[in-house]
């Protein structure tokens, strides 16, 4: 931690190398925000980049009050929620990747040996109809969903990267998650009163 104060003046007086070190820690993490909340690794890719351009060009305001990995993810989610926004289409969000945890990764294991082939296709069907719900989200019902139920965060973590109370983001995520049953519900009724007739 000590290090990264060093690193965080250092970089604020423009040492790039510094800058290249500080960063370092946080390439992968940034790239998995990015691809959940952009939806394809391209894009990810390109929203990954941008992030680390706009943490360069604003690193001397950085202020410190925040930790610097919760200022890091606030322009992480920003600079993707922007992105969006200008597109103004909906995306995928890739519940494929690796997620990862502190002690390393895990992969979204969908197959258990417990289970027979039906209930391997339900789920596999369930994780593609609430990838699509996810889609069709505010922006920032989705950002939180990513944040709280893909990446794990606390809701005071949230609150400190989306730059608002606890109650906020408790209350955006119980919205979230409401609108992504009514949307799994409306459209599972939409197929029964389909095959019913």
């Amino acid at each position: 931690m000590d290090d990264e104060k060093r690193l965080i003046k250092k970089s604020k007086n423009g040492n790039i190398e510094a800058f290249e070190r500080l960063i370092e820690p946080y390439q992968k993490k940034v790239f998995n925000i990015a691809l959940r909340m952009m939806g394809n690794q391209e894009d990810a890719s390109d929203a990954a980049q941008e992030v680390f351009i706009r943490i360069y060009k604003s690193i001397s305001g950085f202020k410190e009050e925040s930790s610097f990995n919760t200022w890091v993810y606030r322009i992480a989610t920003n600079v993707c929620l922007d992105e969006l926004r200008k597109r103004k289409r909906t995306n995928v969000v890739s519940m494929d990747a690796a997620i990862e945890l502190t002690d390393g990764e895990v992969n979204v294991q969908i197959e258990d040996k417990g289970l027979s082939p039906d209930e391997i296709l339900e789920k596999k069907e369930l994780i593609e109809e609430v990838k699509e719900a996810l889609n069709h989200l505010k922006h920032e019902h989705k950002q939180v969903i990513v944040l709280r139920d893909i990446h794990g965060y606390s809701y005071k973590e949230i609150s400190s990267i989306m730059q608002c109370s606890e109650g906020t983001v408790k209350s955006r995520i119980n919205r979230a998650r409401n609108a992504v049953k009514d949307i799994l519900l409306k459209k599972r009724n939409f197929y029964r009163t389909i095959s019913s007739k």
